[in-house]
């Protein structure tokens, strides 16, 4: 509905996609897609267009009222729109290994335990689409990363012990990539500032910082800056009390066996 909005609205003020893009700061192929629903509308970029297409606020009136929850929270199209182009990202999770940093053996793995069951088809081609995205992480030019795991999820052999074993070594060589920290919050500790569950934080390349969080059966994009402040502060917490990027290691390297 927002999207065909926006298409009516563009057109009232006699203005191409690529204009009109150009004017939001935004590429021609994003606003179709927005326009064709299949990209959200994000509040700042709506109260932008509202601004330059004279709307009196209809659009973002109607971002305001778009429901929170995501209708396929298992690939969460937007928020990994927006991890494609992030300028930093900060990953706290609690179940599982964070999917930017998981081996192919262990995201196999972890799509095998999904109940009710993939076929094997749907299995290969989700672990496909989970080793690509990593892709970002070898950039030239890769974002800003830091991953906090709970100790738990480092040491469940989700896979079995091959694939606990190759997952700690793929571990192992992510924390030595150029402009990533990689932190386990220990099991000892007795403060923990994330009891809520896993939860995202990005920066676009328009410095808006995002929040996301995803549950059993729904996600949600986090875009108020006070939402996403608390999860900005209980980050915070959470590399303070987490082991260092050495001791990190050290526990990778025991868990392996290794001296």
């Amino acid at each position: 509905m927002v999207g065909s909005q926006l298409a009516v609205l563009r057109t009232r003020k006699n203005l191409t996609q690529r204009q009109l893009g150009h004017l939001v700061g935004l590429e021609a192929e994003s606003i179709a897609s927005i326009e064709q629903g299949r990209r959200a509308l994000m509040t700042d970029v709506a109260e932008r267009l509202d601004t330059i297409l004279d709307t009196g606020g209809v659009l973002a009136a109607g971002v305001s009222q778009l429901p929170k929850v995501d209708s396929v929270p298992a690939w969460a199209e937007e928020y990994m729109r927006h991890e494609e182009e992030a300028v930093s990202l900060s990953w706290y999770d609690n179940q599982v290994i964070p999917g930017l940093l998981q081996s192919e053996g262990y995201a196999r793995a972890v799509f095998r335990c999904r109940v009710p069951a993939y076929p094997a088809e749907k299995i290969e081609e989700l672990t496909a689409d989970r080793i690509a995205r990593q892709e970002l992480l070898h950039r030239n030019a890769p974002p800003t990363l830091s991953f906090v795991v709970w100790e738990p999820v480092v040491r469940h052999r989700i896979g079995g012990q091959d694939t606990h074993r190759e997952l700690l070594r793929h571990l192992l060589a992510c924390s030595e990539l150029p402009d990533l920290t990689l932190q386990v919050l220990p099991l000892d500790q007795p403060f923990h500032a994330a009891l809520d569950g896993p939860f995202t934080l990005l920066e676009t390349p328009h410095h808006q910082y995002l929040g996301y969080s995803e549950g059993q059966r729904g996600s949600r994009l986090i875009t108020a800056a006070e939402e996403v402040s608390i999860l900005a502060r209980r980050y915070a917490m959470l590399r303070t009390h987490a082991l260092d990027t050495v001791q990190t290691q050290g526990l990778l390297h025991r868990l392996l066996g290794e001296p």
